[in-house]
């Protein structure tokens, strides 16, 4: 499994990947997740990927070979929603080449993707690419996306990422949503890559490989724990008996009590009744009539 999160924020894009793979607890690899495309000053594109590695490395490969696709490829498109249908068109190529043999097999056709970039002349932007090849894009109000093995990581990013979130906060929040994934989940793993494109730059300018020994990266693992705890243990525990109102739990306009059994409803009398015509047609005989035999 994977988590790749990719954000779209007012001042640039943030892209955050593992590099873990996993076929079951004895095949474990480490493959990039995160691929980047660029063509002079011109355009720049990261692509993350989760899903069966055999189909997201086959339509990377299409990618990274310019190979037209109705005329079109990442080096020869005039925006980056068309960048996007270009990488829609790649999947469904591999698709009919390959989902057949996959059927057969019993597996399923599995590839999701976060694609994003800047051509010059037009803003950053963001999509998810799905393994139907269609892809929703980014807006300001909905500015980040994840695959993979997102719930873990999802919290922290809902409370803090806005369209407005400087890029340093954001890459902050995207690696404390990593480490939320690393610490619930065994299939996500270090290392991880990092790319954080500052708007009209065109360029990766800030780009790095983390592993358990980066100096942020342990901070954050540490701390982030750390902090957790103290917000918990800084957090009044229930009131029962009401002395404390802003504390207690029990609700003082109803309390629930026990489920009462209505032993003459029309139901159970419905459900019983066939049981008491088998008890009657069959009874049992007392042991102590068997004795007498």
């Amino acid at each position: 499994m994977t988590y790749c999160v990719g954000l779209c924020l007012k001042d640039g894009l943030v892209f955050l990947s593992d590099t873990r793979t996993n076929a079951g607890v004895d095949q474990i690899g480490t493959f990039r997740k995160m691929s980047l495309f660029q063509k002079d000053k011109d355009r720049f594109f990261t692509l993350m990927s989760a899903g069966n590695l055999a189909i997201t490395q086959a339509v990377k490969e299409i990618l990274l070979q310019g190979q037209l696709l109705n005329g079109k490829n990442l080096w020869n498109v005039e925006s980056t929603h068309d960048a996007a249908v270009v990488i829609g068109d790649a999947i469904k190529q591999v698709y009919d080449r390959d989902h057949k043999a996959l059927e057969k097999a019993g597996i399923d056709f599995n590839c999701n993707l976060i694609f994003g970039g800047q051509i010059k002349g037009e803003r950053p932007r963001l999509f998810n690419i799905y393994s139907a090849g269609n892809f929703i894009e980014a807006t300001p109000e909905t500015c980040y996306f994840q695959i993979g093995e997102s719930k873990y990581g999802k919290p922290i990013l809902d409370r803090v990422i806005s369209f407005d979130t400087p890029l340093n906060l954001a890459t902050k929040c995207a690696l404390i949503s990593m480490d939320s994934t690393l610490n619930s989940n065994i299939s996500v793993g270090l290392p991880l890559d990092l790319m954080v494109y500052e708007k009209n730059s065109l360029q990766a300018s800030k780009l790095v490989t983390m592993d358990e020994s980066n100096p942020y990266f342990q901070m954050i693992h540490q701390l982030w724990g750390e902090k957790l705890r103290a917000a918990f243990n800084s957090i009044a525990e229930p009131s029962w008996s009401g002395a404390t109102p802003s504390r207690s739990i029990a609700s003082p306009a109803k309390k629930m009590g026990a489920v009462p059994i209505h032993r003459n409803s029309k139901v159970v009398k419905e459900v019983l009744a066939p049981v008491k015509a088998t008890a009657k047609a069959s009874p049992k005989k007392s042991v102590a009539a068997k004795t007498k035999r």
